[in-house]
């Protein structure tokens, strides 16, 4: 089986996708990433998902990289970008892709994952969500000021125009920062990795997009589009306790609201926890999908 990544154009929803794809199986593995990532940061795993079987694709989200970049900040709703990911699981049926669905998602593509499978948007046999709580936990969390003071990036990207300028000062140096910076293990962003951030970060018109997944979405959108609190979708959370912007504590209670959840941490990793520490969570995720215990990650 050939597990080479490739980059793919895919239609969906009326849009353009540029989608990483590895491997030919009737099952497709769909992941979703986060801010201010891309699809590169899913390159340890979609081998992984391709050896088990999967057709794996991980696209840049609407307005990054050089996929479709709608103008304005009403073009970035929670219930457009759901649409996208609706859009990329029909493209895929198209294609003969059409065995079962397996959603990942980390940071902002967990949160599209969380409110996809509530939503029951399409059917999803499988739901892994990274660094991410349950948006009713979320919600919860946003009322405390522990949350709320880790959370202070959100408001700020609200202002016109200033964010832009600051995160693409000095060739988008913040955007080098804020993975390396936050990382624990800094050798996993090596200047090569983090010259594919910067330089998707500085096309014309991605910091904006970028941005304003934040700004449309301020209003925290859970209560509305997330209306069923239990999931019965079997789900794994994987979560890294170094995480300045999401705070463990948000992960307590999520076992009451998934019917099948399994759990597991990662003590000694930041919040970019599948490119920090892909061993672990590629032995986790493939355990998980076989039926095998998931392994523990090693004590630091």
């Amino acid at each position: 089986m050939d597990n080479t990544i490739e980059t793919v154009r895919i239609a969906a929803n009326g849009l353009e996708f540029d989608v990483d794809t590895a491997g030919s199986g009737r099952k497709l593995a769909l992941c979703l990433h986060g801010f201010p990532e891309s699809r590169f940061s899913w390159r340890f795993q979609l081998p992984l998902l391709a050896r088990l079987g999967y057709t794996a694709w991980a696209p840049d989200l609407r307005g990054y990289g050089h996929s479709s970049r709608p103008q304005g900040v009403e073009n970035y709703r929670a219930s457009l970008l759901l649409r996208d990911v609706a859009g990329l699981i029909d493209a895929a049926r198209a294609r003969g892709i059409d065995d079962g669905v397996l959603l990942i998602g980390h940071d902002w593509g967990g949160a599209l994952g969380w409110l996809f499978v509530l939503n029951r948007v399409r059917p999803v046999e499988r739901f892994i969500v990274m660094n991410l709580p349950h948006p009713d936990l979320f919600a919860r969390g946003l009322r405390r000021w522990r949350q709320l003071r880790r959370s202070w990036y959100i408001f700020w990207f609200k202002l016109p125009w200033l964010p832009e300028r600051v995160l693409a000062a000095d060739r988008a140096a913040w955007i080098a920062r804020v993975f390396r910076g936050l990382a624990v293990d800094k050798s996993r962003f090596p200047d090569e990795v983090l010259e594919v951030y910067r330089a998707n970060a500085l096309i014309p018109g991605a910091l904006t997009a970028m941005i304003n997944w934040y700004r449309a979405n301020l209003r925290n959108p859970w209560r509305r589009l997330a209306p069923a609190k239990r999931l019965a979708v079997p789900t794994l959370m994987i979560w890294g306790e170094v995480d300045p912007a999401l705070g463990f504590e948000l992960t307590e209670g999520t076992a009451a609201l998934v019917d099948d959840f399994t759990f597991r941490s990662l003590p000694d990793v930041s919040h970019w926890v599948q490119q920090e520490a892909p061993e672990s969570v590629n032995a986790m995720i493939e355990a998980w999908l076989e039926g095998r215990e998931v392994p523990f990650h090693p004590s630091p």
